[in-house]
């Protein structure tokens, strides 16, 4: 059910995205029993035009999962380019490298496992763009690490920002997420909105995806 779009237009939207593979439809469809927490294939072209749209040629990403997102980002990359995805589950970070490799892209992608916290320091930017799908309590806390890491006019775009809804008080009469993790989207929210280096807007698509731009003056 969509919270935040009617489900017809969002079965709409699905009819019309061509933009999957193979790969691609395979994980969906292997995800529908496990419910792990992947993005919708709609996220996922939004995903791939954005890169395309800058010519990324160096992405990361925080949160592999099983590397359903960190496809149709990888997909958008030059055969000189690199998706770096932080992983935390070792077990997942395996079955992402299979999936990028069943998906012809172990070429242009490196899967780190272990606390992202600890893991972006040793990250080394400029990136095109970065994607931010991980823990969302630490969201706020990596916020200035990632802009930093950001190339001027690099896109900075973060999933679940909406929540189901539940960053608005009182849209849900009964909530059913996690309230320190629904507290700690509405500040980062907050800060995106307010944040110096940062143009940013939210699209209501799915669970809701920011899309900050880094000033050129950054």
């Amino acid at each position: 059910m969509g919270y935040i779009v009617p489900d017809a237009i969002e079965s709409y939207l699905a009819n019309l995205n061509r933009g999957g593979d193979a790969v691609l439809a395979s994980i969906a469809r292997g995800n529908e029993s496990r419910g792990l927490p992947l993005v919708d294939a709609e996220v996922g072209a939004l995903l791939r035009v954005l890169a395309t749209a800058i010519d990324a040629r160096r992405i990361l990403e925080i949160g592999t999962a099983v590397g359903y997102s960190g496809i149709w980002l990888a997909g958008a990359l030059p055969p000189d380019g690199m998706l770096i995805t932080l992983e935390m589950d070792e077990a997942r970070a395996k079955e992402a490298r299979e999936n990028f490799a069943r998906a012809g892209l172990s070429d242009r992608t490196s899967v780190v496992v272990g606390d992202a916290k600890l893991k972006i320091a040793k990250v080394s930017g400029p990136f095109d763009l970065i994607f931010q799908d991980g823990d969302k309590r630490l969201y706020s806390p990596l916020l200035d690490r990632l802009v930093g890491l950001l190339r001027p006019r690099g896109l900075l775009v973060t999933d679940n920002v909406l929540w189901n809804g539940e960053v608005v008080p009182g849209f849900n009469a009964h909530p059913m997420q996690n309230a320190d993790e629904t507290r700690a989207i509405a500040e980062y929210n907050e800060r995106l909105a307010a944040h110096p280096q940062l143009q940013t807007a939210i699209v209501p698509l799915r669970d809701g995806l920011s899309i900050s731009v880094k000033r050129p003056e950054s």
